[in-house]
């Protein structure tokens, strides 16, 4: 299973759930990438600080949404509520599945707000790995 986490940037909530993802998965089949549908700048600080709090590691840069990842992934996991989920449309038509999380950006640099973000996404990425297994 290849899986392919889209947020907006790339700067937060999706970096999360592939480093949780890749932090949490055993099965070596399943691979995953992140991207956001605008490449981002750089990711703050603070984020990284957050993540590491959670015992993962944010390692590369932003990158935007390529046609490569589209065709690369078996599934996208949308994890934004500011992502239109008509940008992947035809992922079905090619045999492709779409999740949705509809996960809030954060708002600020605040420490408890990231947390709680964070937190979302850890749940989300633990039910997909059990679900994967």
């Amino acid at each position: 299973m290849k899986i392919l986490f889209i947020c907006k940037y790339n700067r937060f909530r999706s970096k999360i759930a592939e480093a949780f993802f890749n932090k949490l998965n055993k099965n070596k089949k399943n691979k995953t990438n992140s991207a956001g549908i605008i490449r981002g700048g750089l990711i703050d600080q603070g984020i990284i600080d957050a993540a590491k709090d959670y015992g993962i590691k944010i390692k590369s840069k932003p990158r935007g949404l390529t046609t490569e990842l589209l065709k690369w992934q078996d599934t996208t996991v949308i994890v934004a509520d500011d992502v239109p989920k008509e940008i992947f449309k035809d992922n079905k038509k090619y045999g492709k599945k779409l999740i949705i999380w509809k996960i809030s950006d954060t708002k600020s640099n605040k420490k408890k707000e990231m947390e709680k973000i964070i937190s979302q996404i850890e749940i989300k990425v633990k039910d997909l790995v059990k679900e994967l297994d």
